[in-house]
């Protein structure tokens, strides 16, 4: 497959062209990327008005994802995740419904931004039996009970899936219940680029997901903030048109070409070797997590390349066995009381993963830590997002904070994900949340 942006890259590079354009360095290596580090110069073609190079190259995106419209992000899925709730409300409108999104409860903040910035309502769906903050299981059963109690259809279904956990939903079943309903359905598909690539294509653009946003950068050989909004074929025709306007509203006239270059360059690989050494990866990982729960490790999550662990059956919060693999030199994606999550890529290479399943064998157990985490919080909603969001605020220390409205959250990130929306109000089961999590401080509505 032809890269067409390392292309132009390299014959910039080479022609010597005197840079009396952006950025300030000129093409000198400072810090060594910098000869590739350009900006929307005569050929180098437009980001989000693209005819060249890489309207080509998003093509070919396409191509291997098998999506209607591929286009690149260089600020990562949340801007994907913003352009897709743009998109669901203009269609919305056109079609004359409400500006409503039906959404798993476990968004990304940049959801919240988004739908705060279009004054979005949002009515949520919650999981059943919540095991933490970070997961929100969304049956189709559930998902069919929550849109026959609408007075009309939503402008969108919003879930995500994979979640930071590694839980995986039924996209084909909600994706069925969708359609009976004439609903889109958008899914937060960050952390699971890669699955279109596996022996079995566990992609949500295969099970009919109307958009879907990819972090190319999480989980293939990407630079950090490339990524992708993918339009699926049988989408509303709305989505096609207004896509590009939807992803230059929010994001930066300055995009990456270090970024697109990579997200250019991954191509070449995706259409070469990179899905055989996936599908490796993921018998391998099959593998691994067999063995930790032979070895009494609970394992949650059905991603085949993320291996999450919940050890307080073994006698160790999260935090404390994320504090045994930093000693033996490993950093893994995430770490909590409760789980512990390692992202896996073809790109660690075989040493890498028998150090870890050898430091993880050699844990002697302890005693099984009942304490489980804190009941997550249903709270009551005083104001809507947007009025939340542009109310006059102030920062008070957690315990202050019960009884009155927030109005923007101190979350971590990772993982990002809120325990409060802006505009509900915190109760005692949102305290115990945030200080079991660690959050200090939040912003509440004066």
């Amino acid at each position: 497959m032809d890269t067409p942006i390392c292309s132009f890259l390299e014959k910039y590079l080479a022609s010597g062209t005197v840079r009396l354009h952006m950025p300030g360095h000129k093409g000198s290596a400072v810090t060594g990327p910098e000869p590739w580090d350009i900006t929307e110069i005569q050929g180098a073609d437009e980001l989000f008005h693209p005819d060249g190079i890489i309207r080509s190259s998003e093509e070919n995106a396409a191509h291997l994802f098998g999506s209607g419209r591929t286009l690149y992000s260089t600020e990562g899925s949340s801007l994907c995740v913003r352009a897709m709730v743009y998109l669901a409300l203009a269609q919305a409108r056109a079609e004359g419904r409400p500006p409503l999104i039906l959404a798993g409860r476990n968004v990304h903040k940049s959801f919240l931004s988004a739908a705060a910035l279009l004054d979005a309502q949002v009515e949520w769906l919650w999981p059943e039996n919540p095991d933490s903050l970070l997961s929100c299981l969304v049956t189709p059963e559930g998902l069919e009970t929550a849109l026959s109690r609408l007075p009309a259809p939503p402008a969108a279904v919003y879930v995500t899936s994979p979640d930071y956990l590694g839980h995986m939903l039924d996209i084909g079943g909600l994706k069925a219940v969708c359609l009976r309903h004439s609903v889109p359905l958008l899914v937060d598909n960050a952390h699971g680029a890669y699955l279109h690539f596996l022996r079995e294509d566990m992609h949500p653009l295969r099970y009919g997901a109307d958009l879907c946003c990819d972090s190319a950068h999480k989980t293939l050989p990407a630079l950090t903030g490339g990524a992708y909004l993918h339009i699926g074929k049988g989408a509303p025709a709305g989505y096609f048109e207004n896509a590009r306007r939807a992803m230059e509203l929010f994001a930066t006239s300055s995009p990456s070409y270090l970024i697109l270059r990579s997200l250019d360059a991954c191509n070449a690989l995706l259409a070469g070797a990179f899905p055989e050494q996936l599908q490796k990866l993921a018998a391998r990982a099959e593998g691994l997590k067999t063995h930790l729960s032979a070895l009494g490790y609970p394992v949650i999550g059905d991603e085949p390349a993320k291996v999450t662990l919940a050890p307080k059956a073994c006698g160790y919060t999260g935090d404390r066995l994320h504090g045994i693999l930093r000693q033996n030199g490993m950093e893994c994606e995430f770490s909590d009381p409760d789980h512990l999550t390692a992202m896996l890529s073809p790109c660690l290479g075989e040493e890498a993963l028998e150090r870890l399943e050898s430091v993880l064998s050699a844990v002697t157990p302890g005693a099984p830590i009942s304490a489980r985490p804190p009941r997550a919080p249903r709270p009551r909603r005083a104001f809507t997002l947007r009025e939340a969001m542009l109310s006059p605020s102030e920062e008070l220390p957690i315990e202050k904070a019960v009884g009155r409205a927030i109005s923007d959250s101190a979350l971590h990130c990772p993982p990002c994900v809120p325990v409060l929306a802006w505009g509900e109000i915190a109760d005692e089961d949102a305290l115990d949340c945030y200080q079991y999590y660690g959050m200090k401080t939040c912003r509440v509505i004066k």
